[in-house]
């Protein structure tokens, strides 16, 4: 089973879940703004993508962060603030099996969830 995570009142998620809908793809959406999101989740994702790719460094959370944390992340920070503020995270964020999809791509959609 497919899972999507991020927040529903986004434009990009809402791209997101129409693709899938118009594909007749099957998914849960883990919705930020009422589940919480576990570290041990938050951890297999910046390692298997990176913490630089993780975290959305063009929203307003990201600028919102004082500049020592901004100059100072790394791995481990990251997690900790995905965890604090998941506004962070880079939406959407699939997960089918192994595969691991961050952001809207009709072309990657396509090619590893159909």
């Amino acid at each position: 089973m497919i899972k999507i995570y991020g927040i529903k009142s986004c434009d990009t998620m809402k791209k997101a879940f129409r693709w899938l809908d118009e594909h007749k793809i099957e998914y849960v959406f883990h919705d930020y703004k009422k589940q919480d999101l576990e570290e041990s989740t938050a951890s297999a994702w910046v390692e298997a993508l990176g913490w630089e790719n993780v975290i959305n460094k063009r929203g307003t959370t990201w600028r919102k962060l004082d500049d020592e944390t901004k100059n100072s992340m790394d791995a481990k920070q990251a997690v900790q603030v995905m965890l604090a503020q998941t506004s962070i995270i880079k939406r959407p964020l699939i997960v089918a099996g192994e595969t691991k999809l961050l952001g809207f791509n009709p072309d990657e959609y396509t090619e590893h969830l159909l």
